[in-house]
């Protein structure tokens, strides 16, 4: 959806609210791409503060389907974003590049709500998603998850940065007996 701020720049201290239904289906993030479960229409409220100048605010509510960090099993990731944006909208040549790349979902006097979401969503990406704190994770040698039950593998195998370590410690028993 896109709504055009030209009438709203022209009045100085108008303000408009907009129920913008969100119609992506997946978010395409830097790791993949990961569905989106549950929205709710983006709730936007848009004021002409100065003379070209717009106040953006409002709220995002939505749900991603992430894979766990550690066992791979999918996790409902709920996102509750809260927008509060300055924009100008004169800029000169130079400024307007810069702008650009500081608010790519603007063009002309257009905004791209769902680019909007798309930016706010990256940048609200969590570190590391687990399905639950104390998950196991996979086994590294058969892929077993671990959660599920227990594979048998024998995973006390050495780090093999470790391995000069274990030498010697290997050499000190052999000397003592």
């Amino acid at each position: 959806m896109q709504i055009d701020l030209s009438e709203l720049s022209a009045v100085l201290g108008k303000t408009m609210t907009y129920a913008c239904p969100i119609e992506m289906e997946q978010f395409h993030g830097p790791t993949g791409d990961y569905p989106i479960t549950e929205k709710q229409p983006a709730e936007l409220t848009i004021t002409h503060t100065e003379k070209k100048k717009l106040r953006l605010e409002g709220t995002i509510r939505l749900t991603l389907r992430m894979p766990c960090d550690r066992c791979l099993e999918p996790v409902s990731v709920p996102f509750a974003l809260s927008i509060e944006e300055e924009l100008d909208m004169e800029q000169g040549e130079e400024e307007g590049a810069e702008e650009k790349e500081e608010h790519p979902y603007i063009q002309s006097h257009l905004l791209d709500v769902e680019q909007l979401i798309a930016n706010e969503l990256m940048l609200a990406l969590p570190m590391k998603v687990l399905c639950r704190e104390d998950c196991k994770g996979i086994c590294d040698r058969c892929g077993q998850n671990l959660n599920d039950k227990d594979c048998g593998c024998d995973r006390a195998a050495p780090d093999p940065r470790m391995a000069a370590i274990q030498d010697i410690f290997k050499q000190f028993r052999t000397e003592k007996e």
